[in-house]
């Protein structure tokens, strides 16, 4: 009897022992499952606050004083949206000419460098030539020939109303007359063409030289010959530009063709000289979008600008039809990798920024799209770009 109640008294100390491991494990297992929830939350709430924070920057009054920070709201404005192109100067190909000689010869002198400006009848090179003596020769000569040749007509025709003559001889004078009537009126032409006034060509004044005339007012592109060389008449020697075929080639981007229009003005101005502006027509547009994503309108400048020379880079400004927007000064929107924003004033120093879709812009006001989030509240103008400086700086 006393070994049964040894033996019951030890099982129920082995029972109790087990009931008490198998209790404080649990309540260990529940104290671990409970802290480690406890931690999650923690680690979840921490990161919803820094996602919430990252957008927001706490400034001090020193940081404030040192930038001059600004607030403003949203405004309404009429603007006009101002499209930018780029391209180059070309010229028309009518406005491009090929000066020659009519007749063959030795250069004697140029009278021009290239890129040298000249006006419409300047000589422009000096050519000689034996021919040339020759043709004005043979100008005096027919010419001589056809006033004997208008006296024996006159006389013929006089006999022959007495019939002292036959109608055959004065046949033979007229055809005479008509024939060196002919030949000096081909003669004078060719005179003319190579820069000799025949009316006034006496023996006297024959000369071996001509003189090769500026057509127009314009500037050489190319000279292509020199001095002694002799040229014949399929020689160019120069090659001229007249400035009224200035063309203005600009390259459109697709988002901005609907934007451009032919006969919109627009003020165009080269990268040396970017405050002074002239002005230009778009006289028509390439209906087609190349490789790159654009098209080509081509202007002409409404007054001639010597500044402006073939093959030279060009900008120009299209102002498009003003509209109603509403919209913040352009100090107010900052970019960061590709994307807008601006700056709300939280109070206590504190700013948090906005990410913003922006329209058409001019030089003081920018165009916010869909603004409404915006009204009413205070937004930073003098200071936003210094606040996105210490955002990034606060996110590193």
């Amino acid at each position: 009897m006393q070994n049964l109640i040894f033996y019951y008294q030890n099982n129920s100390e082995m029972y109790l022992k087990n009931i008490s491991i198998l209790s404080l494990s649990v309540i260990l297992i529940l104290s671990s499952c409970s802290g480690k929830k406890e931690e999650e939350k923690t680690v979840y709430e921490n990161t919803k606050f820094k996602e919430k924070d990252q957008n927001t920057v706490q400034m001090s009054d020193k940081q404030l004083q040192s930038i001059g920070l600004t607030t403003t709201t949203v405004q309404e404005k009429t603007m006009q949206k101002l499209v930018r192109l780029n391209g180059k100067v070309e010229i028309e190909p009518s406005h491009i000419s090929s000066i020659s000689s009519i007749m063959g010869g030795h250069i004697k002198s140029i009278n021009v460098i290239n890129g040298s400006h000249f006006s419409k009848g300047q000589v422009l090179a000096v050519v000689e030539d034996p021919q040339f003596i020759q043709l004005q020769q043979d100008y005096l000569v027919t010419k001589a020939q056809l006033e004997s040749a208008r006296l024996n007509l006159n006389r013929q025709k006089d006999l022959n109303i007495t019939k002292a003559t036959s109608d055959k001889t004065l046949q033979t004078a007229q055809a005479d007359y008509s024939t060196l009537n002919a030949t000096l009126k081909g003669l004078e032409e060719k005179l003319r063409i190579i820069g000799i006034n025949a009316k006034g060509l006496n023996s006297s004044n024959i000369r071996s030289r001509i003189n090769i005339y500026a057509p127009f007012n314009g500037f050489v592109s190319k000279i292509l010959v020199n001095n002694g060389q002799y040229i014949n008449p399929s020689d160019t020697l120069f090659e001229l530009i007249n400035p009224t075929g200035l063309l203005l080639e600009l390259k459109v981007f697709e988002n901005d063709v609907n934007d451009v229009k032919i006969g919109q003005e627009i003020l165009v101005y080269n990268n040396q000289n970017p405050d002074k502006k002239s002005t230009a027509k778009i006289v028509s547009i390439v209906p087609n979008i190349e490789n790159g994503g654009s098209s080509i309108a081509v202007a002409k400048l409404s007054t001639p600008n010597p500044e402006f020379i073939k093959g030279m880079y060009i900008n120009a400004e299209v102002t498009i039809n003003s509209r109603f927007t509403i919209g913040l000064p352009n100090e107010s929107v900052v970019s960061f990798e590709s994307k807008n924003y601006v700056f709300e004033d939280l109070g206590n120093k504190k700013y948090k920024m906005i990410p913003v879709n922006v329209g058409i812009s001019d030089d003081q006001f920018t165009e916010i799209l869909k603004a409404d989030n915006l009204k009413d509240k205070k937004i930073v103008q003098k200071g936003a770009y210094s606040l996105l400086m210490a955002l990034k700086n606060k996110a590193e």
